[in-house]
């Protein structure tokens, strides 16, 4: 699984409407498993440039990792997360002139930021240009297990049914989703950033 540069221009009414991303080149090691629902790290965080995934007990451990220690003091848990906007905006602020270490989606296996999660990192904030830029091909682990969304670092995000894009897209998701619908909820096998 890696994170591709997809040079496809979105359609019609939707180009206004997408944020864009410029990334590294992004990949996730075989080994990096997510957690089993008796295991205690519960928030992976994987560095889309290295591949490498690291797993913790709390999400405010797993946001402290990926954003290089620039914030330390995020709510315990998603949901918090994505109710508080003063989290929400102190979050965007870190990520201004951030090289490496900025978040660019974190991703739920159950409804309402619940459940595992597992939050990507690339190495700048999205750029808004109307076009998909990289693809992320989920591993064995997260495939058919997303069901809400937050995007972070001024990116959307499109969810895709199969591998490389393929499929019936979803999206774009360009703010908290506790519900990614009908359509992909559990379904998901590839991520558009853009």
């Amino acid at each position: 699984m890696a994170l591709r540069t997809t040079p496809s221009r979105l359609a019609g009414a939707t180009v206004a409407a997408v944020t864009g991303l410029l990334c590294g080149p992004w990949a996730q090691t075989a080994s990096a498993a997510a957690p089993d629902a008796t295991s205690a790290a519960r928030h992976c965080v994987v560095d889309a440039r290295t591949g490498q995934q690291n797993c913790f007990g709390t999400f405010t451990e797993a946001v402290g990792s990926a954003t290089g220690g620039r914030i330390t003091d995020a709510p315990a848990t998603p949901q918090a997360a994505a109710a508080s906007k003063s989290f929400r905006t102190e979050a965007a602020e870190a990520d201004v002139g951030a090289q490496g270490d900025v978040i660019q989606g974190t991703f739920f296996d159950e409804k309402g930021f619940t459940g595992a999660s597992l939050t990507v990192t690339g190495p700048e904030l999205c750029e808004k240009d109307g076009w998909v830029n990289w693809q992320f091909d989920l591993g064995d682990d997260w495939k058919n297990r997303i069901s809400s969304v937050q995007p972070w670092g001024n990116c959307a995000i499109w969810l895709y049914p199969e591998p490389n894009l393929g499929g019936d897209r979803d999206g774009p998701f360009d703010e908290n989703t506790d519900d990614v619908g009908q359509a992909l909820n559990d379904r998901t096998q590839s991520i558009g950033f853009s």
